[in-house]
């Protein structure tokens, strides 16, 4: 659990880093580095949680009959 939390702390590390980075060679602008660094995560965060709500409710639906295509046409099992 402590390496769990380590390696996540590291990871918000660079992706903060990475956000300031990336803003700041597009703006020059220290203070709207800042701020992208620091709002995108959290909204990344809200867009996970829905991308995981999407796949979720995709998982349920019945999979496509083994050997199908997706044209319809049977092919041999593998």
């Amino acid at each position: 659990m402590t390496r769990d939390l380590a390696k996540t702390a590291s990871f918000a590390v660079v992706h903060f880093a990475v956000g300031f980075g990336v803003t700041y060679a597009l703006t020059g602008s220290v203070v709207i580095a800042t701020g992208v660094a620091l709002i995108e995560p959290a909204v990344n965060t809200v867009a996970f949680f829905f991308h995981e709500r999407a796949w979720e409710r995709w998982g349920r639906r019945p999979a496509a009959s083994a050997g199908a295509t997706v044209s319809g046409t049977v092919t041999a099992a593998a």
